[in-house]
C-alpha cells in the first residue's frame, strides 16, 4: 500500500498559499450579537391603542389606513416613540461606535467609542459658542478627516450617526467604510433629517442618479450647487411649522436676515472662491424615508452597496427626522 506523506509537495504548496493570502487578508470580524426584539416598522395593535377612534378596524383595515392617511399625517405606528427610545434599541454592552457626537453623545458606556472630524479639545472650546456644555464633550477615540472613516481601525456591533449621513459628499463610499467597520450582521442605526420639515424643506430632492453621480466622480468636497441652494433657498428649522405647512418665505434665509437673493449668491460665490473650491461641510443630499429607501435598494440591487434596510421608522408628526436601521448582508 502506498503512503502519502503528510509533507507531500502538493500539501507544502497548500500550507504555504494559505500562509501567503493570511498576510494580505485582514484578521476575520467577527459577529455582531444579535438584537432582540426590534420592534416592527409596523404593529396594528400599537396604531389600535394609539387612535381608538380606529380602533374596530382589522389588522389589515389598520395598515392601509395608515398607508393612505396615517403616513401623511405622520402618526406613530410602532413602539418607538421617540429619538431616544431609538437610541435605546442599541443593547448596553454593545460594542458601539459614534459618528460625530459633538457634545451631545447619543450613546455612553465602557464599550462605545467616538470618531469626529475635531478632537476632544477642540470640541470642548467649540461647544459654547453653539450653546453645548463642553464637560459634555467625550474622549474621541479618532480624529478623522472630512468624510472619511479609514482611521477606524476597529470593528464594532453597531455604528451610530445623527444628521451626519446628509454631509457625505459620496454617499456610496460613506456607507462602504462603515460596512467595512462592521463585523458580520452589524448594524447602521441611523437619524436623518426629513428635508421637508428642516431649513431644508425648499431644497431639490436628491435622487439615485445624484448618488451615482457623486460615486463616479469620486466626490470628497461638496459642490458649489450645495453651497448655492443653501445660501438662497434655507428657510426656518421648525419642524411644528413645517408640519402645519408654515414654510417660511422662500425669499428669505433667516440665517441672512438683512440680504435678498443677490446679497446671498454673492455670498455663496464669496465662499466658493475663497475655499478654492474646497466645501468641507454642507448639506449633500436631501431624503425623505420613502426616497431615502428607494436609494438604498437601488444601491444595493447595483451591487454597489451590502448594507439594506432593516428598519424604517418614518417622520412623525411635529418631528424633523426620520431613523432607520441598515444591517449588512453578511449574515
Amino acid at each position: 500500500m502506498e503512503v502519502t506523506s503528510r509533507f507531500s509537495p502538493a500539501r507544502v504548496l497548500r500550507a504555504l498559499r494559505r500562509r501567503i493570502l493570511s498576510a494580505f487578508l485582514p484578521p476575520p470580524k467577527g459577529r455582531a450579537r444579535e438584537i432582540d426584539a426590534i420592534p416592527l416598522e409596523f404593529e396594528a395593535w400599537v396604531y389600535r391603542t394609539i387612535y381608538p377612534e380606529i380602533a374596530s378596524l382589522s389588522d389589515n383595515e389598520l395598515w392601509d389606513h395608515y398607508q393612505t392617511v396615517g403616513k401623511k399625517q405622520g402618526r406613530r405606528c410602532h413602539q418607538v416613540y421617540d429619538r431616544v427610545a431609538f437610541v435605546q434599541l442599541i443593547p448596553v454592552g454593545m460594542q458601539t461606535l459614534e459618528i460625530g457626537p459633538y457634545a451631545r453623545p447619543l450613546v455612553k458606556g465602557p464599550r462605545v467609542k467616538y470618531v469626529d472630524v475635531y478632537t476632544t479639545d477642540e470640541l470642548r472650546e467649540r461647544a459654547p459658542a453653539v450653546g453645548m456644555n463642553p464637560e459634555e464633550v467625550p474622549d474621541i477615540t479618532w480624529v478623522a478627516q472630512p468624510s472619511d472613516l479609514s482611521c477606524v481601525d476597529e470593528h464594532f456591533g453597531v455604528v451610530l450617526s445623527s444628521h451626519a449621513i446628509e454631509h457625505q459628499p459620496d454617499l456610496v463610499h460613506h456607507l462602504n467604510q462603515v460596512d467595512h467597520i462592521l463585523i458580520e450582521g452589524g448594524r447602521y442605526f441611523v437619524l436623518i433629517p426629513d428635508h421637508r420639515y428642516c431649513f431644508d424643506h425648499f431644497m431639490t430632492p436628491s435622487t439615485i442618479t445624484d448618488v451615482l453621480a457623486a460615486h463616479l466622480d469620486k466626490r470628497a468636497s461638496h459642490t458649489a450647487e450645495s453651497l448655492l441652494e443653501s445660501r438662497l433657498l434655507m428657510t426656518h428649522n421648525d419642524p411644528i411649522e413645517h408640519w402645519k405647512e408654515n414654510h417660511g418665505d422662500p425669499a428669505h434665509n433667516p440665517e441672512f436676515p438683512n440680504s435678498d437673493r443677490i446679497d446671498r449668491l454673492n455670498i455663496a460665490m464669496e465662499i466658493y472662491r475663497t475655499s478654492k473650491g474646497v466645501i468641507k461641510d454642507e448639506h449633500a443630499w436631501y431624503f425623505t424615508p420613502d426616497t431615502f429607501q428607494s436609494i438604498i435598494q437601488d444601491l444595493y440591487d447595483l451591487g454597489l452597496i451590502k448594507l439594506r434596510i432593516e428598519r424604517m421608522y418614518p417622520s412623525m408628526l411635529n418631528s424633523g427626522e426620520f431613523w432607520t436601521i441598515l444591517r449588512n448582508e453578511s449574515i
